[in-house]
């Protein structure tokens, strides 16, 4: 499908591409809607100022990936191991998403925003969210390890287990209701 070694300010709708292959092919400004890409290959692909609506990217192999100012709505990306991406200039934002069993370990996602998603089950090992926010955001099972989320927003996160000894939590801020989910590795219950 894509034959060429780059391509700008392209709109791709409606592809069914599950499985397929595209290794070091750049995207810049291009949009991609209601795309089926699950399980496809886009090792060493760059994405520059992207954006994926209602895109099943679930499985997809990222490795080596960049990922620069891209945006994801209403997409599914289920089991996505965004660790293995390109480090330098990452920068993804997500609203409406299924992010289950994805993982962001070791990632640099300073003021990233997450805006009503799933995120169950998925990854922050090590992980640098500098001022992100977890808006509406279901957390259960999510894991926070050594994560740096100072300035983080989870004030209508729900559904998270956060270890205060394990992270850093400077000037994180949470409602009343999530308070309990700070104690729970301690046994304390807040009633």
């Amino acid at each position: 499908m894509f034959d060429k070694p780059t391509y700008d300010d392209q709109v791709f709708e409606k592809l069914s591409l599950a499985g397929s292959s595209a290794s070091r092919v750049e995207f810049q400004s291009c949009t991609f809607k209601n795309c089926d890409l699950s399980e496809a290959n886009f090792m060493r692909c760059k994405f520059l100022d992207c954006s994926f609506e209602e895109c099943n990217l679930s499985m997809v192999n990222i490795e080596g990936a960049t990922l620069n100012d891209v945006s994801f709505k209403s997409c599914k990306l289920m089991g996505l191991n965004f660790s293995k991406c390109d480090d330098f200039l990452f920068s993804v934002g997500f609203e409406n998403c299924m992010l289950d069993y994805a993982s962001f370990a070791g990632k640099k996602m300073v003021k990233t925003s997450f805006k009503r998603s799933s995120l169950k089950e998925t990854s922050f090992t090590q992980t640098i969210l500098t001022g992100s926010a977890f808006s509406d955001c279901d957390l259960e099972n999510a894991v926070f390890n050594r994560t740096d989320l100072s300035s983080v927003n989870f004030s209508t996160a729900y559904n998270f287990i956060i270890d205060p000894e394990m992270n850093t939590l400077k000037k994180a801020v949470f409602a009343m209701t999530g308070l309990e989910n700070l104690l729970t590795r301690h046994g304390i219950k807040v009633v």
